[in-house]
């Protein structure tokens, strides 16, 4: 073997080992914060049911102005997702807990509560049987 090919062999070895773990050490943005907060007050124009839901339940409240991020139904965001029952779900892991299950929706809210604190929670909303309903709630993992 000649001397170069010695020194070779060993170097690509240690930057076999090297740049994987860079790339794994790397902090990659949690794909939630791609998303912006939308206020929803007396004149926002909801964009579906939930977000309808949503207006009028803070209406009733009086939360006005609620802050809201809408994920739909992304699948990375949900397994970010860690709630009072599940916790990094799939969407397999959505239609065991939920039979019948049609249709799935996570946001996050933030309001201000009659205290004057800051609540915000990630409330997983589930379609079972034609009607929309809380499934669970809890909060985003990093």
């Amino acid at each position: 073997m000649k001397k170069g090919a010695s020194r070779f062999i060993p170097a690509c070895l240690v930057l076999g080992l090297i740049i994987p773990g860079c790339f794994s050490s790397c902090q990659r943005t949690p794909r939630s914060e791609e998303y912006q907060w939308v206020t929803i007050d007396e004149n926002y124009v909801p964009k579906d049911f939930v977000e309808e839901f949503i207006k009028a339940d803070s209406e009733e409240k009086n939360l006005f102005p609620v802050y809201l991020k809408n994920y739909g139904q992304d699948k990375e965001v949900l397994r970010q997702f860690r709630g009072s029952s599940l916790a990094r779900p799939n969407q397999a892991a959505l239609k065991m807990t939920f039979s019948g299950l049609e249709d799935w929706m996570l946001v996050d809210l933030k309001y201000e509560n009659d205290k004057g604190q800051e609540v915000l929670r990630t409330i997983l909303y589930v379609q079972v049987e034609g009607k929309w309903k809380v499934g669970d709630s809890g909060r985003l993992l990093e």
